[in-house]
C-alpha cells in the first residue's frame, strides 16, 4: 500500500513507469548482445569481452571522473544522455554485420552506451530521493528497485514471444525506444521541477550538483564505507552462480535449460516477495540488517555447493532471492538519506566498487567453476558470509557512530511532493 501511495504522486508516477519501461529494454538489451556476439563468433571469450567492455567506463568514470559524472546531475541532462542512447541503441541495428568489423563496430557500441549509463545511473539515483519526503527515502528506494526485479523476470520471459516478431539485433531497437520514452519522461520532470521551483536555482530536484572528493566522505563515514566495500565483495563472488550454476546443474544432477530457468525464476519470485519486505523495513540498524542480509545470502549460496537434492537447491535460490532487496534496498536507501553532493559521490563510488567487482569476478572465478563448480559456490558464499560478519564486527568496534545527513523536509522534493 506503501508503494501505492507513492505512486499517487504524479512525478514519481511518471519516472516509475518510464524506467520500468528502460530497466525492461536493458534486460532485452543485455540478453540480445550476448546472444548475437555468440551467434555471429561462437566464442564464449567475445560474450566475456562484452560485458567488461560494458563496465569498463562505470570504474573509469567512478574513478577518475567525477567532476565529469556531477555535471550531469539534473533531470534535463539526464534526458538529453537517454536521447543520445536511444539514437545510438537505434543505429546499432542498420549498422551491424555478421562479420569481424560488424562484432567491432557492436563493441563500439557497447563501450558507447556503457559510458552513457556510467553517467547515467549514479545521477538517476541520487536525484530520486529528492522527489519525496525525507521519511519516505526508504519506501521510494524499494520501488524503484521493484523495476529491476520485475525486469529480471519479464526479460528472459518475454525474449522468447518478441523473437517471433523480431530479429536478436532489433531488440536494439527496441531499447533504444524505451530510452526514448524515458528521455521524454526526464525532460517532463525537468519543466516541471523548474515551474515548481518558480525560478530558484537552488534546493530542487533539476539543480545541477557540484562534485565531491570521495576519500574524505567516506572517512567522515566509515560504516558507509565498510557497507561498500562488501558490495564489492559481495558482487566479485556472485560470478560463481552467474557463471556457475549452469555447470553445478549438469555435473551434479544432470540437470539442463530447464532445471536452471526453474532455480533461476525462483531466485527472482524470492526477490519480488522480498522487496516490500526491505521497502518499508522501519528505520534504524540500517547496517546489521545490510550485513546479516549478505551473511544469509553467502550461507545459502556456499550451501548450494552441499545439498544432495534440486529440491533443496530450489529454496535456497528462493531464499538468496528474498534476502537480496534487503541488500540493495538498505544501502541506497541510507545513502538516499545525506545531503545531495554527497549523495552523489557515494552513490558514484558505489557503483564503481560493484562494477569493479563484478567484472574482477567475471575475469577470474569462471576458472574456479572449471575446476570444481562445488567448490566454487562453498567458497565463493563462505567469502561473502565471512566478509558480512567481518564488517559487523568491525562496525562494532568504531567509536564514533555513521549519521547521515538528511537535508530538512522543507528544503527537500519540497515543489515534488505537494501534489
Amino acid at each position: 500500500m506503501s508503494y501505492l501511495r507513492l505512486l499517487r504522486q504524479r512525478s514519481v508516477l511518471v519516472l516509475w513507469l518510464a524506467q520500468s519501461l528502460s530497466v525492461l529494454g536493458d534486460r532485452l538489451y543485455a540478453l540480445a548482445v550476448m546472444w548475437v556476439v555468440y551467434a555471429a563468433t561462437g566464442s564464449a571469450s567475445l560474450m566475456g569481452l562484452v560485458a567488461v567492455v560494458e563496465s569498463l567506463p562505470y570504474v573509469v568514470l567512478g574513478t577518475v571522473g567525477r567532476h565529469v559524472v556531477a555535471r550531469f546531475s539534473s533531470f534535463g541532462r539526464l534526458a538529453w544522455v537517454d536521447a543520445i542512447r536511444a539514437l545510438v541503441a537505434v543505429a546499432l541495428p542498420f549498422l551491424w554485420s555478421p562479420d569481424v568489423g560488424g562484432v567491432a563496430l557492436l563493441l563500439v557500441g557497447v563501450l558507447l552506451l556503457g559510458t552513457l549509463g556510467a553517467l547515467f545511473d549514479p545521477n538517476l539515483g541520487a536525484l530520486v530521493p529528492d522527489l519525496v519526503e525525507p521519511e519516505r527515502v526508504q519506501q521510494v528506494t524499494g520501488l524503484f528497485d521493484l523495476t529491476g526485479r520485475m525486469a529480471r523476470i519479464a526479460g528472459p520471459a518475454g525474449i522468447g514471444l518478441l523473437l517471433l516478431a523480431f530479429s536478436e539485433v532489433q531488440l536494439f531497437a527496441l531499447n533504444g525506444v524505451t530510452f526514448a520514452v524515458s528521455a521524454v519522461a526526464l525532460g517532463w520532470l525537468a519543466r516541471r521541477c523548474a515551474v515548481a521551483a518558480g525560478g530558484e536555482a537552488v534546493g530542487h530536484p533539476g539543480e545541477v550538483r557540484s562534485a565531491v572528493r570521495a576519500w574524505p566522505v567516506l572517512r567522515a563515514h566509515p560504516r558507509v564505507g565498510l557497507a561498500v566495500g562488501l558490495h564489492g565483495v559481495a558482487l566479485f563472488c556472485s560470478a560463481v552462480t552467474a557463471v556457475g550454476m549452469p555447470a553445478l546443474l549438469a555435473t551434479r544432477y544432470g540437470a539442463g535449460a530447464a532445471v536452471y530457468g526453474l532455480v533461476t525464476a525462483a531466485a527472482g519470485v524470492g526477490a519480488l516477495l522480498g522487496n516490500p519486505l526491505a521497502g518499508n523495513r522501519r528505520s534504524g540498524g540500517w547496517l546489521s540488517v545490510y550485513c546479516g542480509a549478505w551473511a544469509v545470502q553467502g550461507l545459502a549460496t556456499a550451501c548450494m555447493g552441499l545439498v544432495l537434492n534440486l529440491p533443496a537447491l530450489v529454496l535456497l535460490a528462493l531464499l538468496t532471492g528474498l534476502v537480496t532487496p534487503a541488500t540493495s534496498v538498505t544501502l541506497r536507501a541510507h545513502l538516499g538519506a545525506f545531503a545531495p553532493d554527497e549523495r552523489l559521490c557515494l552513490m558514484s563510488v558505489d557503483q564503481t566498487v560493484i562494477r569493479a567487482g563484478g567484472t574482477a569476478g567475471m575475469l577470474l572465478l569462471p576458472f574456479l567453476v572449471d575446476a570444481s563448480p562445488r567448490g566454487a559456490f562453498v567458497a565463493g558464499g563462505a567469502m561473502v558470509a565471512g566478509s558480512a560478519l567481518a564488517a559487523l564486527v568491525v562496525a562494532s568496534r568504531l567509536s564514533r557512530p555513521d549519521a547521515a545527513l538528511p537535508l530538512p523536509a522543507a528544503s527537500r522534493g519540497r515543489a515534488m511532493t505537494a501534489e
